[in-house]
């Protein structure tokens, strides 16, 4: 399918005149992979990123590295984090390096900017330079560490395909999204991690399997319960202060598991109802996603007011006046759909 082809599902209103639109796909499955609600090419392999931090984490449950290093509920969800760098994260990734007895030497993930604008600020003026802990993935590598010291493996390496963390980590994602991972389709994340093109219906299946444990065998649907419990408990450590991650679970308070991927992928579960969401912005717009899985969200469960600012957000200019919204159009337009129009 022509990416041209998939549908515009959200718009940019300047005043009341569309600024601009972004085409996308998206798709709802339940746990069976029946596909409950879909649109555009769901078919289509894409890289989920870091939507996925919480399937790639199930071998430190499985591993045993999670009991064995004392990890709290808070540390497991920030292994499945894409965290904004703020003092609590860094904190956080060290504590876990250093229950596995490493130091950040150890960390293959690379060092940039934190996430948070307050927190890169405050590390410029102080005249310090990034980490590897302050990089958004900080919290999955040291998990990953703590996999292959449980695993008997060596530390070194671990990042890289052939290594037994990435090996057991690969073939999580095969068994939960139900769909053989092409070797012809792996790339190399940012951060230096594998990463491998599924279809959005297989990462919305996933996400179902994740939350209700059906089809999964009992010590997998175990490990993904303790892991969305951990989230769901600690929607900060999953990212942070302003964070879209942060503000709709706890907005939502376990109604739904959110995870943002990098260009333009969103993923979440609705654990009540048993199904898994899954979106692709074509053109990588983060905005997009966001109010696309937000739409998503709101035709399956009912959300408080305050989630409108998700689903619509303003629009500002430099002195803070509204000039605009973000908002969901066509088929993803439940307020359009609803009046017939």
């Amino acid at each position: 399918m022509n990416l041209s082809e998939n549908p515009i599902v959200v718009e940019v209103a300047r005043g009341d005149r569309v600024e601009s639109a972004h085409r996308g796909a998206g798709a709802v499955v339940d746990a069976d992979g029946a596909v409950v609600f879909a649109f555009g090419d769901i078919a289509r392999p894409v890289f989920p990123r870091s939507a996925v931090k919480a399937m790639q984490s199930l071998p430190l449950i499985e591993s045993g590295a999670a009991d064995r290093f004392g990890l709290t509920p808070q540390e497991l969800a920030l292994a499945c984090a894409s965290h904004s760098g703020e003092p609590g994260h860094v904190a956080g990734a060290a504590g876990i390096l250093a229950k596995a007895g490493l130091a950040e030497d150890a960390l293959a993930c690379g060092a940039h900017w934190p996430l948070g604008p307050e927190a890169a600020r405050a590390l410029a003026r102080e005249g310090r330079e990034p980490t590897p802990l302050h990089n958004n993935c900080s919290g999955k590598h040291a998990g990953f560490l703590c996999v292959a010291c449980a695993l008997g493996a060596p530390a070194e390496g671990y990042e890289t395909p052939g290594h037994p963390v990435q090996r057991e980590v690969k073939a999580a994602l095969e068994d939960v999204c139900g769909e053989p991972l092409d070797e012809a389709r792996r790339g190399l994340d940012g951060c230096s991690i594998p990463a491998y093109a599924i279809s959005l219906r297989g990462l919305a299946h996933g996400f179902a399997r994740m939350a209700t444990g059906r089809g999964l065998g009992a010590q997998r649907a175990a490990a993904a319960r303790r892991l969305f419990a951990a989230i769901a408990a600690h929607p900060f450590e999953v990212a942070g202060t302003g964070r879209f991650d942060t503000l709709a679970m706890t907005l939502l308070a376990g109604k739904a598991i959110t995870k943002t991927g990098a260009e333009g992928v969103f993923c979440a579960a609705l654990p009540e109802l048993g199904l898994g969401l899954a979106v692709k912005a074509d053109d990588g717009a983060t905005r997009a996603a966001e109010v696309m899985i937000a739409a998503l969200i709101s035709r399956f469960v009912a959300t408080p007011d305050a989630f409108a600012a998700l689903t619509r957000p303003k629009l500002t200019n430099w002195r803070g006046a509204q000039v605009g919204r973000i908002r969901p159009a066509g088929i993803l337009d439940l307020k359009a759909s609803l009046s017939g129009v």
